[in-house]
């Protein structure tokens, strides 16, 4: 009998296959005491396990490139930090097993993360899975991850590692369906990234039956499970319309009549150019800068490799417009050469542009790199601080900016509420605002995007999110300047449409969600994106917003 499932859809398209679940957990290693002499060979042994999980993501990484990278490369750095390495030696000096020693240390760390508010749950799930490898290793059973199969299939999991999801198969995997995570997790980024339908933070998931048939949309959220030959004929038609309309539209972004919209892709480095040019991206929108620096967290890389990498994106969008953002470091993103390690909150501390202003040479030599970078080239260079919090901040950089030598315009990441209540004061100091809306809601709503207790406060409906935007638009519109998106909420043609008719200039998301934002502005006219915004914002919660908003395009 078909029964309906609701989670939050975090990438496009339909998906139906049977159920197939990730591989089990490793097991808790047995608390058994070794006598002191066989301690040297277990340190060793723990040692060697988790330079070959090092090794492991780091060769991942490679191999997934742009963001799975940057990602999967911060994993391997938490495998070796030195103090979780000092932990585990002391616990096996005492009498633990390598295996016993790694486990408890890391359940330690982990208790200490989660202590923190939960501000860095993203941290936490990414900790299990390094836990699980090292654990696996040392014990000689297989690595937890996606499951062996040689048909196609949905695949089901509590949540996704960065390390399963960077190199899943789409011409297997259909779709994905997890308990926990959020739209802005690093789950829901890579599925966008890989064009594979996915739905998160839906409970129960995992009770689902190996093998049970289930249909899933990635743009509603809805699980069907054992549809109907009706309902899977008419998921299947609607998919193939979708695609139809996708391969038909193509060109410039802009409304029905003629109202402009540049759609620009967010990439983490050259490895996610290519997707973005065959998506007729009209430039980047966000360029992170982060997957650079995360190579070696105890120093900055030199200015020859960052204009080196700069350069390679730069030159992919001849007289394309091209907006870096420097360095965003701290919180979920900690590197030992610029960010405390002792912070209490660190997502409400030293992070993004204050950690630049306090070690102002990081920020200096990579403002000389890009402007090096750039020499010769036709590209139209902007430049963008991230967490700016008022006019002071804003000054800062575009002073730092001038020192540098740069010649590109100077924008700030409307990421804090401060900085979209006090938008045309910031305006005063720099040339654009794009507006980061994966922190913007976590920020606005206290709810930390990685987790899926809180995602339907994460969600970028949220009417006094789209409040926000509008006064970030409204602020750049009265002083003549540019106000976009690069957050995910861009990557939701529906939502791009009430975007674009609260005034916001330019969309910005990742590479495989531009043909569906293409297609769908495609579809309406300026007129009826403002009457779609003003009925989102008069509604009460996010569910309201979008049915309103829908309405209103549909013409009901």
């Amino acid at each position: 009998m078909e029964t309906t499932l609701r989670g939050v859809g975090v990438s496009h398209g339909v998906a139906i296959g049977e159920v197939r679940h990730m591989g089990t957990a490793v097991l808790e290693p047995p608390a058994k005491q070794i006598p002191p002499e066989d301690a040297a060979r277990e340190q060793a042994r723990a040692r060697k396990a988790v330079e070959d999980v090092a090794a492991d993501l780091i060769a991942r990484g490679n191999l997934a490139g742009g963001e799975a990278q940057a990602v999967l490369e911060a994993q391997a750095m938490m495998a070796q930090d030195p103090e979780l390495t000092a932990d585990v030696n002391r616990r096996i000096a005492v009498g633990s097993t390598a295996e016993r020693a790694v486990y408890d240390a890391l359940a330690a760390y982990r208790a200490l993360l989660a202590g923190a508010g939960e501000y860095l749950a993203g941290r936490v799930a990414d900790l299990d899975d390094v836990r699980n490898r090292i654990v696996a290793r040392l014990l000689g059973v297989p690595m937890p991850g996606v499951p062996d199969s040689d048909e196609p299939y949905v695949l089901i999991a509590r949540d996704l590692a960065p390390a399963d999801t960077a190199l899943l198969d789409p011409t297997l995997v259909l779709g994905f369906v997890t308990e926990e995570g959020g739209p802005t997790s690093h789950s829901a980024i890579l599925a966008r990234a890989l064009g594979v339908p996915a739905v998160v933070a839906l409970p129960g998931a995992g009770e689902l039956a190996e093998g049970t048939v289930i249909a899933v949309d990635g743009s509603t959220g809805e699980i069907f499970v054992e549809p109907s030959a009706e309902k899977k004929e008419q998921m299947e038609a609607a998919a193939a319309e979708r695609r139809a309309a996708l391969s038909a539209s193509t060109g410039p972004g802009a409304t029905s009549d003629g109202h402009k919209v540049p759609l620009l892709a967010n990439v983490g480095g050259p490895a996610d150019v290519p997707a973005a040019v065959e998506a007729g991206a009209e430039g980047v929108g966000l360029f992170r800068t982060e997957f650079l620096f995360l190579d070696d967290s105890k120093k900055a890389p030199s200015e020859e490799k960052q204009v080196e990498a700069y350069r390679q994106v730069l030159e992919a969008f001849p007289e394309g417009r091209v907006v870096v953002r420097v360095l965003d470091a701290g919180a979920d993103k900690p590197l030992d050469f610029l960010t405390p390690a002792d912070e209490p909150n660190p997502a409400l501390g030293v992070r993004g542009l204050r950690s630049l202003l306090d070690h102002p040479d990081v920020l200096r030599t990579q403002l000389t790199a890009l402007a090096k970078a750039a020499e010769g080239l036709p590209v139209y260079l902007e430049v963008m601080a991230p967490m700016v919090a008022d006019r002071t901040d804003a000054k800062a950089f575009a002073d730092a900016c001038r020192e540098a030598g740069l010649r590109a315009k100077f924008g700030a990441m409307v990421e804090i509420p401060s900085a979209a209540l006090r938008a045309r004061s910031i305006l005063q100091e720099v040339e654009f605002l794009s507006l980061g809306t994966n922190d913007l809601a976590q920020y606005t709503f206290a709810a930390d995007r990685q987790v899926g207790a809180v995602s339907r406060l994460q969600d970028p409906w949220q009417p006094a999110l789209l409040d926000l935007v509008a006064l970030s638009a409204e602020a750049a519109k009265a002083e003549g300047k540019s106000c976009g998106v690069c957050g995910e909420a861009a990557s939701d043609p529906l939502l791009a449409c009430v975007l674009t008719g609260l005034g916001v200039t330019s969309l910005s998301m990742g590479a495989a969600s531009i043909p569906y934002v293409r297609a769908t502005l495609a579809k309406y006219t300026l007129a009826q994106c403002e009457r779609a915004a003003s009925a989102a914002r008069a509604a009460d919660t996010a569910e309201e917003a979008r049915t309103a908003a829908q309405a209103v395009l549909s013409g009901e």
